[in-house]
């Protein structure tokens, strides 16, 4: 099998585990046979010292015909 990889950024208001699962989410509206993901980066903006957004860079992983 071949694979190939994308990458994308979910976002969330409440936490960095939303944040990847909207990655996912969204690749799967668009991606068939998604087989892993993996998750390079962890951020997040701020605003009057808390977290208003997390954010996760995703590489998603899928099998190419």
């Amino acid at each position: 099998m071949v694979a190939k990889i994308v990458e994308l950024v979910g976002s969330s208001p409440r936490n960095w585990t939303e944040a990847v699962n909207n990655a996912v989410h969204e690749a799967d509206r668009s991606i068939d046979e998604i087989t892993g993901i993996e998750v390079a980066n962890f951020t997040a903006n701020i605003e009057n010292g808390a977290i208003t957004e997390y954010k996760a860079n995703v590489h998603i992983a899928f099998g190419v015909h």
